[in-house]
């Protein structure tokens, strides 16, 4: 068929569209893998094109790489890198192989553009060939799990960043609420009075807390295997490339990586994802508490979020809190997907992580989803309004607030007093220990600075 071109590998020939850039490899494991419809991240194909252009870099200038083909590879690498040639990457991420499909994709994608750019056809090897130019001295037992370290690390960067940013949109709601006093919670009763502005620091706290979580996260992943080719013994790789690759990949990718001390156990084993993963998981286990409590909080009156869309077909002006909903489900998702990358990681044998594509595409699939969710909510924390009446509506009308006077009349008074406003005709609790104790009391004691202050002055001790 003229649009298609044939290529030949040791199972035999193949039919390959003729305009693609992808070849035999990658063709035979598009017609393997038809499973989930759901192609490799492409955070990790970048990544993998930063690998195989440091790879090029050290290969050119040990001497085992013309300039000529270095430079054309370099050039569609660097393309690769920046995004282009996205549509040549149709891989399921669900595959075999411990992803030597993905591997084999970049290679013959690389070679047929650095061919292009020699203005060669599309399949002529002996312009460029996939494994003895573009993947020389290279495993995807090495360049695989180093670009999805490397995918991952960027990847993070750009979460500490929307955390940060989350994190910040909570702080200037807890400074606009400080002086709005409202009853606290606990067990889903009333409990003791906190203010809105407080209740806004703890979601605040939770998330600084992750933003240094995930900081501190790259640091775990900097450890690459990089050079290390089938099992971590660099075999088939020259000493002078091993040592340079990673020289390279440090200034093709601007980050402070470094070759393990013991590359067959990095090779071997995949931990490092499975510890990282559970620090995104204490992420999503913070979102769905903060969202569920905004959700509760938009239910009780107490504070508006922002309307986004209508939330029903057959209810006219029904609003439901759909941000915080996808929040809560991101976040069950990222759950589920720490338990894929911890049964992944675990399920590897011997020399190498069979099922690293499975933990890539969840572990990377995490990251995509918090940053997403953690910068729309920013936007959307930033649109919630108090509505200080209906606390102060709640506040009043409970019994619990005296708990706050406990220093001043003590357990069994107290208790005698919720007995008598509970059994009279009174409904405000604030006005009712007002005519017992005095306005000018009760508006000292149930103050924002006095709610919120830690503890109590004590006499004795100043």
């Amino acid at each position: 068929m003229t649009d298609q071109r044939i290529e030949k590998d040791l199972l035999g020939e193949l039919n390959v569209p003729r305009e693609a850039y992808w070849g035999i490899h990658s063709q035979r494991a598009i017609n393997n893998f038809r499973i989930s419809g759901r192609e490799v991240n492409p955070s990790l194909i970048r990544a993998l094109a930063q690998v195989k252009m440091a790879c090029c870099l050290a290969n050119a200038e040990t001497g085992h790489l013309s300039q000529k083909k270095s430079r054309v590879i370099q050039q569609a690498c660097l393309e690769i890198s920046k995004g282009l040639l996205a549509d040549q990457f149709p891989m399921d991420a669900m595959q075999g192989g411990a992803g030597t499909s993905t591997n084999m994709n970049l290679n013959e994608v690389i070679a047929n553009r650095a061919i292009e750019l020699l203005d060669g056809q599309k399949g002529d090897y002996a312009l460029v060939h996939p494994l003895e130019d573009v993947n020389l001295h290279q495993s995807t037992n090495d360049v695989y799990p180093t670009a999805l370290k490397v995918a991952a690390i960027f990847l993070l960067r750009d979460l500490s960043k929307a955390v940060a940013d989350l994190q910040g949109a909570f702080q200037e709601k807890e400074k606009e609420f400080a002086a709005i006093v409202k009853l606290g919670r606990t067990e889903l009763q009333e409990a003791v009075p906190i203010t809105l502005g407080a209740e806004f620091s703890a979601f605040a706290e939770a998330f600084s807390r992750d933003r240094w979580r995930t900081f501190k996260c790259e640091e775990r992943l900097r450890v690459v295997n990089l050079g290390g080719t089938a099992v971590g013994t660099g075999l088939a790789a020259p000493r002078s490339y091993i040592f340079l690759a990673i020289e390279k990949l440090r200034d093709v990718t601007g980050l402070g990586l470094s070759r393990g001390e013991n590359i067959p156990g990095e090779t071997a084993n995949a931990d490092t994802f499975v510890e990282v993963s559970a620090i995104l998981k204490a992420h999503a286990v913070n979102l769905i508490k903060i969202a569920n409590d905004l959700r509760l909080m938009n239910f009780l009156g107490e504070i508006r979020l922002p309307q986004l869309q209508a939330g029903s077909s057959i209810m006219p002006g029904k609003v439901n809190p759909v941000l915080a909903e996808a929040a809560i489900q991101v976040g069950i998702k990222v759950i589920a997907n720490d338990a894929i990358v911890t049964d992944a990681a675990a399920r590897g044998t011997l020399q190498i992580n069979e099922f690293l594509p499975l933990l890539a595409h969840a572990f990377l699939e995490s990251l995509d989803m918090l940053i997403n969710i953690d910068r729309l909510l920013t936007s959307h924390v930033r649109g919630i309004g108090a509505n200080k009446e209906k606390c102060e509506e709640y506040f009043n009308a409970s019994p619990m607030i005296i708990t706050a006077l406990l220093p001043v009349i003590g357990y069994e008074k107290a208790t005698l007093f919720i007995t008598e406003f509970s059994s009279g005709s009174e409904k405000n609790m604030r006005r009712f220990l007002e005519e017992k104790l005095g306005k000018e009391l009760i508006d000292q004691i149930f103050s924002p600075y006095q709610l919120t202050a830690l503890g109590y002055k004590d006499k004795k001790n100043g």
